[in-house]
């Protein structure tokens, strides 16, 4: 079940569950794969820059993925393989892609400066992997600091047969999913699947402009759902009224540096995870946050029954 530009709808970057002492919790994968199942997500993402995947290590990596995997059959799970050489992503790529990821993410490091540089470096790394792997093309500026014109993509997209999905995530990112459909449009780029991330916090906009989806982990997961449904459905309105009531959550999880403790206090909330703790070096929401997070969702709860929680 390997990728192609045809994937759509939801896959949700599934955090790492963590007990406060810094062991996996295994019992909340298994949880977790049963929520994204049953709220309609079409596959799910591990090992992202916010699963903590810089944490693990190569056999805990390989763990949770087989886990996973085998917890949600029939969905395609996308693995995040960045790394700073291309031997262990390699290792890392080729070893889940055995035990049946259905492709790899790869962010570009934050050292990339020029175009050229930008593409040498993913021709490399699909070489580097098996040119046979689905690639998932992570564009995150705001973290990564490599910025990735439309243009740059589209010219990866042609070179680069692997290459199958854009994760975009780009802020102001707008006018660059118009960019990447017009060149679909006018014959100069092959179809590519695009969801998006950034939390979600543009999603109601992103699905007008095109893209296919989200790819993101918002602590509402089921809620990316309905709302990619809703704009496929054409009922708009009631995707923009479902989305207007999240958009408050959304902002606060979206806070550089804490968002991550927002997501795992809020998904141990809805008993999704046994803690929410994260492995060092991270930390837990302070008193304050976590009664500013209970007050979000008692007034998102008014809206949607699904934030009501003890």
């Amino acid at each position: 079940m390997k990728l192609n530009s045809s994937a759509n709808g939801v896959f949700p970057i599934a955090p790492t569950p963590f007990f406060d002492d810094g062991r996996i919790d295994t019992a909340s994968i298994d949880r977790l794969g049963d929520f994204y199942v049953s709220c309609g997500a079409t596959g799910l993402t591990v090992l992202g820059q916010m699963g903590e995947a810089p944490k693990l290590t190569h056999a805990e990596s390989v763990s949770i993925t087989t886990q996973f995997i085998k917890r949600t059959p029939n969905r395609p799970v996308i693995v995040g393989v960045t790394s700073p050489g291309f031997a262990s992503m390699k290792a890392l790529a080729q070893e889940v892609m055995s035990l049946g990821a259905a492709g790899v993410m790869i962010a570009p490091p934050n050292t990339l400066r020029t175009d050229e540089q930008i593409i040498t470096y993913y021709h490399q790394a699909s070489k580097a992997i098996g040119e046979d792997i689905p690639i998932v093309l992570q564009d995150y500026p705001l973290s990564f600091s490599v910025q990735m014109t439309p243009k740059v993509i589209r010219t990866m997209v042609q070179d680069i047969p692997s290459i199958q999905m854009v994760k975009h995530e780009d802020w102001p990112g707008l006018e660059k999913i118009s960019a990447l459909r017009s060149f679909e449009a006018d014959g100069s780029m092959r179809h590519l699947a695009i969801l998006c991330g950034n939390g979600g916090l543009f999603l109601d906009f992103e699905m007008s402009r095109g893209a296919d989806g989200s790819n993101t982990g918002y602590c509402f997961p089921d809620m990316l759902c309905d709302v990619v449904r809703m704009k496929k459905e054409g009922q708009h309105d009631q995707a923009h009224d479902l989305f207007d009531a999240h958009l408050p959550l959304l902002r606060y999880e979206q806070q550089p540096g804490t968002g991550m403790s927002v997501r795992k206090y809020v998904m141990f909330k809805r008993g999704l995870l046994s803690s929410d703790a994260q492995r060092t070096p991270g930390g837990k929401l302070n008193s304050i946050a976590q009664k500013e997070v209970n007050y979000l969702l008692s007034r998102l709860a008014k809206k949607d029954s699904r934030a009501k929680v003890d």
